[in-house]
């Protein structure tokens, strides 16, 4: 049976997200792709195929090992755990097509200033993600982590439907920046809380 209610072609995320609504909806949907393997610009490639797209008429080096021992992404891709882009992956049963895996951890570089005893220096070091860590942090002085271990834990505690919990912030008018100023944070801590913890792209989130 060769007909069909709709075709696709390609592969890429947002063509298997629309097959998926589509199939979802009782549509009968044929879904192509001109390449030899599957994702379309989010596809991850084996060592042929990543030979083939970048560097044709070459042979991959032998040395390189076996063609199943790679798997490199043409675009990284990350998703927010809680997102609605997540929801609809699963609805549409795309999931059963990736592999995931949790971010372990996030770093920031820091540039530190040298003194009697120590050079100045570009560091590395763990966003803290909790309370917890927020106090063993290298990225803070000691009064600094104690102000940002507090701010930690409004967050883990404050419920947006129960104003009870907003304690002397009114989180329906107040910008983020009157809140990081309500726990006196300093400028350091918002730039990595802002944008390596909260993954804003720019300082715009600060007046919203």
């Amino acid at each position: 049976n060769e007909q069909y209610d709709v075709i696709v072609l390609g592969t890429g995320l947002k063509e298997c997200v629309l097959s998926g609504l589509l199939a979802t909806k009782g549509k009968k949907v044929l879904h192509l792709d001109r390449n030899e393997y599957y994702g379309g610009e989010t596809a991850s490639l084996n060592l042929t195929n990543l030979w083939k797209q970048f560097r044709p008429n070459q042979e991959p080096p032998k040395e390189y090992g076996h063609n199943r021992d790679w798997n490199v992404d043409l675009i990284p891709k990350f998703i927010m755990a809680n997102g609605k882009l997540v929801k609809m992956l699963l609805h549409t049963k795309v999931t059963k097509y990736l592999e995931w895996k949790c971010l372990d951890a996030t770093y920031v570089a820091q540039y530190q200033k040298g003194g009697l005893l120590k050079k100045e220096k570009m560091a590395i070091a763990k966003v803290p993600a909790n309370d917890m860590e927020a106090l063993k942090s290298n990225l803070m002085g000691l009064f600094e982590k104690k102000r940002c271990m507090n701010f930690y834990k409004y967050v883990e505690n404050v419920e947006l439907d129960n104003s009870t919990t907003w304690k002397k912030i009114d989180l329906e008018t107040a910008t983020m920046k009157e809140v990081y100023k309500h726990y006196k944070l300093e400028d350091n801590t918002i730039d990595f809380l802002g944008h390596a913890v909260a993954l804003h792209t720019n300082d715009q989130y600060l007046n919203q």
